[in-house]
This record gives C-alpha cells, sequence and structure tokens, in this order.
C-alpha cells in the first residue's frame, strides 16, 4: 500500500513527546510490515550486506573452535572504578572464559597483543528504537519498504561498529530483525524488543487520525496496531491481551505509556494516562512471565502512579520534582534517562513550539541527572535517535555528555554494567540467558580495545574508528586492526 498525505491533513497529526511517538513513526512501521514477506526482506538484506564490508576487515581469520587470548591488556569489567593490571583475558566460544595471570603458557590459543591499550566490555543504548534511528521522515515515508528494511539492516551494523554491542528497543516490530540479527544473516548489536507499545485510547501511543474515531466493526484494529508499533487496551481485561500478545511474539519487557507527550496536539504533557488498575494487570501480567514493564511518562502525577503499581523503569522522566526522584530511589526502580539537550544533536524539530517545548526539557534534563545522582537512583542511559540520519554517528558522543555530572568511570559503568542490569531484570524473558556489559567468567564475549585510556577521556568512544581499535560481539571478531602472534 503506497501511503500519501497531502499538506493540508498535517492538522491531523497526532503529536508526541518525542520521535519515537509520532504518527510518521507509526505510519512507517505500518509500512515495513505490508505488502511483502519476512523472508523476502532477508533475503535482500542478506544479499546486499554479503556485497558490501560495514566495517574493517579482522586482522586475522578466527578458527571457530580456537579460544582466544588478549595478552598486554589493561581491563576495565564494567564494574570496577580502576583498570584490572597483570591479566589476560580468554574467550571461548561466544562467553568470556577466564581472567588469567599474564605470563601463564598460552597455548592452543589464538593470541591477540593489545599493546597496552584498555579492554572494556562492548557498550549498551538502554532507549533505541532499531528500525528508525537512521532515516529521515520523508524518504521513509515514499520509499519502496524493502529500502527501509535494508537501511535498518545496514545501520544495525553501523551501530555495532559504533562498539553498542547490546541495545534495549522500547518501541517497534524489531522482532525479526532480532532474529536475523541472532541467525548471523548480518551483523548488528543484539536486541531486547519490547514490542508495541501498550496506550490506552486517547493516549500517547494511540496514533489514529480523526476519521478514525471512534472505534467500529470496520476499524477495530488500526494500522499501527496491525503494524505492531503500538497496542490500544482499554480496561482490564484488554491491557492483559495486549501485555500477553507482546509476550508471545518474544517481548524482553514490557513498555507502557502512562503520561502525556510534550508537542502532542491531542494529548498534552500534563495527562495522566491508564487508571490504577490498568497499570497493575499490566504490571502483573508482565511479572506471571517473570519481567518488568517499563513507561513512557514525564510528569511527577504520573511516575507516581506507575511506581505505586509497580512499574519497574521510567523511560524519560524529565520533569520529576525532588519527592519523585526520591519515590523512585526508595522503590528500587530504574530511571531510564537520554541527554535530550536541545544542541546541535537533538532530533530536528521545524515547529518553534516544539523547539520551545525541547528546550523546558533540556532544563529538565539537566534538573534530572542532577537530582538522580543526589539520591543514588538507579540510573541507565540510552539516546532515543529518531528519524536523524545524522543522530546514530552520535552515540558515543551523547554518552560522553554524561561527564557534565558523573565521573568518567560512572558514565562507562552506565552504558556497561549497570545498563547490563537493568537489562537483567528481564529474568526469564533475557532471550540470552547470560550477563552482558561486564568482563567476568561466564558473561557473553563483548569486547572493545580502546586507543587510549577512557577512564581519564571518556570522549575516546565519541570517535570509534579512530579509537575502537577491536570490537568483538558474542565471541566473533568484527573489527580488529591490532596484530596476531
Amino acid at each position: 500500500m503506497q501511503l500519501r498525505l497531502g499538506s493540508k491533513y498535517q492538522s491531523l497529526v497526532h503529536g508526541v513527546a518525542c520521535d519515537c511517538h509520532t504518527p510518521a513513526f507509526a505510519r512507517v512501521n505500518r509500512r515495513l510490515t505490508t505488502g511483502m514477506s519476512r523472508r523476502s526482506v532477508l533475503r535482500g538484506i542478506s544479499a546486499a550486506l554479503a556485497a558490501s564490508s560495514l566495517g574493517p576487515a579482522a586482522a586475522f581469520a578466527q578458527e571457530p573452535d580456537k579460544p582466544v587470548l588478549f595478552t598486554n591488556v589493561r581491563i576495565f569489567d564494567g564494574q570496577s572504578a580502576k583498570l584490572i593490571e597483570g591479566s589476560n583475558l580468554r574467550i571461548s566460544g561466544n562467553k568470556i572464559e577466564a581472567l588469567v595471570p599474564a605470563g601463564e603458557d598460552a597455548t592452543d590459543v589464538e593470541v591477540v597483543d593489545c599493546g597496552g591499550r584498555v579492554l572494556m566490555p562492548g557498550m549498551i543504548d538502554a532507549h533505541w528504537h532499531t528500525l528508525m534511528a537512521a532515516i529521515p521522515e520523508v524518504l521513509a515515508l515514499t520509499a519502496d519498504v524493502p529500502y527501509i528494511h535494508l537501511v535498518a539492516a545496514e545501520e544495525a551494523g553501523r551501530t555495532l561498529m559504533r562498539g553498542f554491542t547490546t541495545v534495549r528497543d522500547v518501541g517497534g516490530p524489531s522482532f525479526s530483525l532480532k532474529r536475523a540479527i541472532d541467525e548471523g544473516k548480518f551483523p548488528g548489536p543484539r536486541i531486547f524488543p519490547s514490542g508495541a507499545m501498550i496506550s490506552q485510547t486517547s493516549g500517547h501511543g494511540d496514533f489514529r487520525m480523526r476519521y478514525e474515531v471512534p472505534r467500529s466493526s470496520s476499524n477495530d484494529l488500526s494500522h499501527p496496531e496491525a503494524a505492531g508499533i503500538s497496542a490500544i487496551a482499554d480496561g482490564v481485561p484488554e491491557v492483559l491481551r495486549r501485555v500477553r500478545e507482546q509476550l508471545l511474539l518474544g517481548a524482553s519487557q514490557i513498555k507502557i505509556m502512562t503520561g502525556g507527550g510534550v508537542s502532542s496536539t491531542y494529548d498534552p504533557i500534563h495527562v495522566n494516562q491508564f487508571t490504577a488498575e490498568e497499570i497493575r494487570a499490566a504490571v502483573d501480567a508482565a511479572s506471571d512471565w517473570g519481567t518488568y514493564v517499563c513507561t513512557h511518562v514525564y510528569t511527577p502525577e504520573g511516575i507516581q502512579r506507575a511506581l505505586e503499581n509497580g512499574v519497574k523503569c521510567i523511560e524519560h522522566g524529565q520533569l520529576a520534582d525532588e519527592d519523585t526522584v526520591k519515590m523512585i530511589a526508595d522503590e528500587g526502580a530504574w530511571w531510564s534517562l537520554q541527554p535530550f539537550l536541545a544542541d546541535e544533536d537533538a532530533n530536528p524539530k521545524a515547529d518553534p513550539i516544539q523547539r520551545q517545548q525541547q528546550q523546558e526539557i533540556a532544563e529538565g534534563t539537566i534538573r534530572a541527572y542532577e537530582l538522580g545522582k543526589t539520591h543514588n537512583v538507579n540510573m541507565a542511559w540510552g539516546t532515543d535517535i529518531l528519524f536523524n540520519p545524522k543522530g546514530p554517528p552520535t552515540q558515543g558522543k551523547q554518552l560522553a555528555k554524561l561527564s557534565r555530572w558523573f565521573d568518567n568511570v560512572d558514565v562507562l559503568r552506565m552504558a556497561t554494567g549497570r545498563n547490563g542490569e537493568l537489562l537483567a531484570m528481564a529474568g526469564e524473558r533475557n532471550p540470552y540467558r547470560a550477563k552482558v556489559g561486564v568482563i567476568e567468567p561466564g558473561a557473553l564475549a563483548d569486547v572493545l580495545v580502546i586507543e587510549g585510556n577512557p577512564l581519564d577521556d571518556i570522549w575516546l568512544v565519541a570517535d570509534p574508528e579512530s579509537n575502537m581499535k577491536l570490537i568483538m560481539k558474542n565471541g566473533q571478531v568484527h573489527k580488529n586492526t591490532l596484530s596476531l602472534s
């Protein structure tokens, strides 16, 4: 189906707080699942990526069954405040086998001499939208659907080449892309998918146009719902059904919408969404499957209602006051913040009102990080880059910006071990069943070798092409400019 939206209908668009919840996002995701088979898309992706390289070739050919030993290395393990010296790192298969004393006999292994560089875990982006980060809105609305998939696949490879070996996808039908990456059809980060965002009618995930209201037997399921970008649920039974559907599809955690949007036309920022009973129903359904609920919300009232009813992770929340931040800390919940600073890296906004509200959120972001640090909240970090081809290359840069509030080691912890702890809350829904974001025995073998010491200069991660000499995900080397001895 070819979608064309004339300019005279632009006033009907349901505006939202962040780009991931715009009608354009919903329409594009609808196009992703219309008029073509999953199999044909993956065949096209595989063929395209087989014909080109996404990054520098490895400096040696890995033998599949032979362990790899990283020597002459200083190790940041994703947790400790200081680098570990005097140890080598042994990788077997797709997992870390051991830290072994330097100088031990290294037989029957592939030895990688790191030349005294720093080795650290692969990084984690806890608020990512796998399909829509790198394609501009106009192109996404007019291009052939296979092209959109190819752009997403290419960007997945680039994400990996920036040192991000894992992402938490918090909205959109990323299940097929996750499967293709896991099966090795093309490179990309491992994905912890949320699937469709669960929203009430008139909520932050209700992307219907005005002419689609009210619901009837002929329009019971809107196009965005059919595409898997959102799921509208009113009342406890519907909330239970929609949450369980996402779990059936493979969601590792559930995303609901309990607050309004900054620039929404029909969904203002102050609106509280979902009743306490509805929120509790979502939490109970997720808990029955051993996982948790995260929620889009900005205001103190919305955050408090979510926490009171069992939500374990607040997404955004930049307008929280101090009492609300204390409540997040007291509940032991997580706060997934994005460095929305209305700067040159912000998702582009043409409307002056939206730019003004970006500034309001930027001011809230500064307070939020300060309050989160003061009250020792469980802080997670993500980017929320959408419809912005210039945005994804700044992924590491946006992480480095956190040095405004945190010591370098704490910034690195947030993007590795701490974000890994958040992902581990998926419990039995964790599709990978092993730790990520740490260098320790049994963890998945995600390794970066850095030129320079990011504990001294966090901005090294902002230039992965120059400073990341080796990138390994799941025991497989995707970039290596080091030598093999």
